[in-house]
């Protein structure tokens, strides 16, 4: 629900004069989300928050009620050229605007008003900054209950992992290679009985599959395990109820009694990036440093570089995780985009970093919840700490 003395509240904090929030057709699915608008509207409009004083809003005649759930006065317009007038009414006397919106397009997540809506809020004779940090708050922030779901949805993820790498040894045991997918509809089925949802099967990748960031097996043409593989396992899910967000976690294991230096050595340079991105998060928050998502990504980039194998490292190193897998918080990445956003408390996201070679790959993923006193919780059990040997712990 829309609250406006929280939103203002975040533009003084921000030192903001206001949010310009702007959508046609459901272009700007943050601005339906802030407003807490449940489908799109034809007609473009504009809802300026300022940080002190009654809203403003922009409608057309044809939908003239648009947004009348929110408060603040009304101007509606018809012709463009009232539209135009319109919008430098909604920003006269306001210097620093808050729009979705990110410099040079370095952040595509914020980025959803069009270049041409961008020129002409400009022309008004305001300053444009994006509205990435707020769109946090009101969209990338969780409730306590949904620290809870997480949990929840943490506990079932783990244990989907005991699920599979069991079955994995008992089939091989028998003498029975396991396909891929096979393993991924086991998971699958797992999370059905725990009253589990998620947008798309699990990854489950085999030697040289691993090594495929987002490989997915087809039945068909995956692959079949047998003992001497390598296998990486990337799942996410979360609790079937409308508030519930996602656990998103990634392991490797292979198919033996004893792990060959091969693989682990590739595992340790990957756990050593892991450690440092979380140690990143924990020691800012410690020290009441304020943290932006690319400073994390660094933090696990500089030690894969360091061994040797930054070309390998093909990612970010972690997304933001909410009601999405992929949520509209700050991502832990300097490589694909510079993420400016601050990580804010009751956030979480996850570090996964990864080196991906011709013949397998690691990753490591695990979520991170900042919670609202900035102390700094890890979930998803114990972080691995060497490549598991399947037919020695199973």
């Amino acid at each position: 629900m829309f609250d406006l003395t929280a939103v203002q509240s975040a533009l003084q904090e921000f030192g903001l004069d206001g949010w310009l929030l702007y959508d046609f057709r459901g272009a700007n699915v943050l601005a339906q989300r802030v407003l807490g608008l449940t489908e799109p509207f034809s007609r473009r409009f504009f809802y300026c928050i300022p940080a002190q004083g009654e809203p403003r809003r922009l409608v057309h005649r044809i939908e003239p009620g648009a947004l009348d759930h929110l408060p603040g006065s009304k101007t509606v317009y018809l012709r463009w050229q009232e539209l135009e007038e319109g919008v430098a009414q909604l920003t006269a006397g306001l210097g620093k605007v808050a729009m979705e919106y990110s410099p040079q397009g370095g952040n595509p997540y914020v980025s959803r008003v069009d270049a041409g809506t961008i020129e002409m809020v400009r022309n008004t004779g305001v300053e444009i900054v994006s509205s990435g940090d707020l769109v946090q708050l009101f969209e990338a922030v969780w409730t306590e209950e949904q620290w809870q779901l997480h949990l929840e949805a943490d506990k079932h993820t783990q244990a989907a992992f005991d699920l599979a790498w069991s079955y994995i040894a008992e089939k091989t045991r028998s003498d029975r290679p396991v396909g891929e997918v096979e393993v991924q509809d086991l998971i699958m089925q797992h999370f059905h009985n725990n009253n589990m949802t998620t947008y798309h099967p699990p990854i489950v990748g085999v030697g040289p599959h691993s090594g495929d960031p987002h490989y997915a097996p087809q039945v068909g043409s995956d692959s079949r395990m047998h003992q001497g593989d390598f296998v990486l396992i990337d799942l996410w899910a979360k609790i079937d109820h409308p508030n519930g967000v996602y656990s998103d976690l990634t392991k490797v294991g292979f198919i033996g009694e004893e792990v060959p230096e091969t693989y682990e050595k590739i595992f340790q340079i990957v756990a050593a990036a892991r450690d440092a991105a979380i140690d990143r998060v924990k020691n800012a928050f410690a020290a009441g440093e304020e943290l932006r998502g690319w400073q994390v990504d660094d933090a696990a980039r500089q030690v894969i570089t360091d061994a040797g194998y930054g070309e390998y490292f093909r990612h970010r190193t972690g997304h933001n995780i909410g009601r999405e897998t992929h949520g509209n918080g700050a991502n832990i990445d300097n490589l694909e985009t510079r993420d400016d956003r601050r990580l804010l408390p009751r956030t979480c996201f996850s570090i996964e970093p990864g080196i991906y070679l011709p013949e397998f790959g690691v990753r490591s993923e695990v979520d991170v919840f900042i919670d609202a006193a900035g102390t700094v919780h890890v979930t998803g059990g114990q972080p691995q700490r060497s490549v598991l040997p399947i037919l020695a712990a199973y």
